[in-house]
């Protein structure tokens, strides 16, 4: 079959953000981490304000690990799920049937990715307004706390069971070259869209929904794949490799290597999650948050870095189809007040992109946004 090469999906095309929060025209600073850490001092441009410095010697964050082998344990899974959603919305998910071998090939090639010269990750630059491509730490949107990090982020689709979104963008965005990577990033994907399932139905049972409601709502998701790389930094306690801020999806599904960096603000306090190669992080985003009517928690978390190691991570974000209209079942709706207004996943996305950077307010702003605006769905 021909592929048909194109520079954006409909679920990726957004205008350009909006520079009105960031003011400063001079040409942005180009995140090359082997020539910044050849200087005494990260740029300015890195620097974050004291406090929102990261913390040294954290403690660690209890989550609950969810054992996704056993049917016997679907009641109790779904009892911690909710006891977890309600404080803080991470949990672990283990013997979760993914392959070793491809998690292994998707770190591995992530690697070979990152490794590459700058100009060669730059053929897949992403543009502004666009939620797919190569980014070196958002310089071409903001100017000030910038990330210490670089990112490539795909678009993946489950409709029609058998699109091949994510083997076609590599084929198109990077050439044939890089046809290993679309497959094993092709088979990634839908191994993260078929747990996202699996948890989604755990997500309704902890809510007292059927089962199969949430699945249904995602069974035929447009998600977003973004693969993280955290460079060390000569000054690490200065800068931080992701700021603060909540996730506008509905579930993020997060495998990190093997150094430690993610952090969840719970209880006025940064606490870690350290890695585990057998389990997927999993957390709510203000999406479902929405979807829940604000029942289960959207929280903040971060990325710290270091002087010694580079850090990786790949997180697979899980996202309703683009006509989906994000409401609480009736079920929660008969319990509860209305929390959030009708939207869409791309009204949502198009917030975030053109409008807002997000942060621990992300979705009571956005609601507002909806309702100032009278935004049709």
């Amino acid at each position: 079959m021909a592929i048909i090469c194109t520079t954006t999906s409909p679920a990726e095309k957004e205008q350009e953000p909006k520079q009105s929060f960031e003011n400063d025209q001079t040409p942005p600073i180009v995140f090359n981490p082997s020539l910044l850490n050849l200087q005494s001092q990260i740029p300015n441009q890195f620097i974050w304000p004291d406090e929102e410095k990261p913390s040294i010697d954290i403690p660690v964050l209890d989550v609950p690990f969810i054992d996704l082998s056993s049917q016997d344990s679907t009641l109790e899974a779904s009892r911690l799920i909710a006891e977890a959603c309600t404080q803080h919305g991470f949990f672990l998910v283990v013997n979760h049937g993914v392959s070793e071998s491809l998690i292994s090939d998707a770190h591995r090639l992530m690697g070979s990715f990152f490794d590459m010269p700058l100009a060669g990750k730059q053929r897949a630059q992403r543009k502004l307004g666009e939620s797919s491509g190569y980014a070196g730490s958002f310089t071409g949107r903001f100017s000030t706390k910038l990330p210490w990090k670089e990112t490539l982020s795909f678009r993946f689709s489950n409709e029609n069971n058998g699109s091949r979104t994510v083997q076609d963008y590599f084929s198109c965005t990077l050439g044939q070259e890089f046809e290993q990577f679309g497959n094993v990033y092709q088979e990634y994907c839908e191994a993260m869209s078929s747990l996202s399932l699996k948890i989604m139905e755990l997500l309704g049972l902890s809510l007292g929904v059927n089962r199969d409601y949430f699945r249904g709502f995602f069974e035929e998701n447009d998600s977003i794949m973004r693969l993280n790389h955290y460079p060390p930094c000569q000054t690490p306690d200065l800068t931080l490799g992701t700021g603060p801020h909540c996730d506008p999806s509905s579930l993020t599904i997060l495998h990190q290597d093997h150094v430690n960096g993610l952090q969840v603000f719970v209880d006025n306090q940064w606490r870690s999650i350290p890695p585990n190669p057998k389990a997927f992080v999993v957390n709510i985003g203000d999406t479902f948050m929405a979807l829940s009517n604000g029942i289960f928690k959207s929280c903040l978390h971060r990325a710290v870095v270091n002087r010694e190691s580079a850090r990786k991570s790949m997180a697979f974000f899980l996202c309703p189809k683009r006509d989906k209209v994000v409401k609480p079942p009736s079920e929660i709706l008969d319990k509860t007040p209305r929390r959030y207004p009708d939207f869409t996943w791309p009204m949502f996305l198009e917030f975030t992109q053109k409008h807002y950077r997000a942060d621990a307010n992300t979705l009571d702003s956005f609601s507002n946004w909806v309702i100032t605006n009278k935004n049709p769905i």
